[in-house]
């Protein structure tokens, strides 16, 4: 059984393929991000969570049906504590995510690792978060200055990070 099959397109061949592309439609993320779960490549429609070293918001996002997307997270890019970690992911994977891109940290790290989820984070802490209730859900939001929206597309792959405005996975 394969769970949300999505046909595996390289970041660098959508990179060639956009290169000249100046409508902002197609984004690629800055360097600095660090491969955390299983999947090592994963694409999906995107969802959204902004808030800083809270993940109440995360949490609500991961424990409802993800239906194959991928939640990008802008925490602020803080270090001083993990906005997802092991209970979190196998949330996301038992509700059907198939990506978490994090402005910010993760903890667990070996949980993480044996997750069938693919995860990219700037670094690790294990001071988790202090509930606030606080953040926003399905926002545009600022990923290391790259904008990105709900219902946008992000792939992934051991070469970088991208974002279209629409699925390119057929392309």
């Amino acid at each position: 059984m394969t769970r949300h099959s999505m046909p595996q397109v390289s970041t660098c061949d959508l990179c060639d393929l956009f290169k000249a592309d100046d409508s902002d439609a197609f984004r690629v993320l800055p360097p600095g991000f660090a491969s955390f779960g299983a999947m090592r490549a994963f694409a999906g429609r995107v969802s959204t969570v902004k808030c800083f070293e809270d993940n109440t918001l995360v949490k609500e996002a991961l424990d409802q049906p993800g239906e194959g997307r991928v939640l990008v997270v802008d925490g602020g890019g803080s270090l001083r504590r993990a906005l997802v970690g092991g209970n979190l992911a196998a949330a996301a994977v038992a509700n059907g995510w198939v990506g978490l891109v994090v402005d910010g940290c993760v903890r667990d790290v070996a949980e993480l690792a044996d997750t069938e989820l693919g995860i990219r984070a700037l670094g690790v802490v294990p001071l988790p978060t202090i509930k606030r209730g606080e953040g926003q859900r399905d926002v545009a939001v600022h990923i290391r200055g790259v904008r990105v929206r709900s219902g946008e597309w992000l792939y992934a792959d051991d070469d970088g990070i991208v974002v279209s405005a629409s699925a390119i996975h057929a392309a």
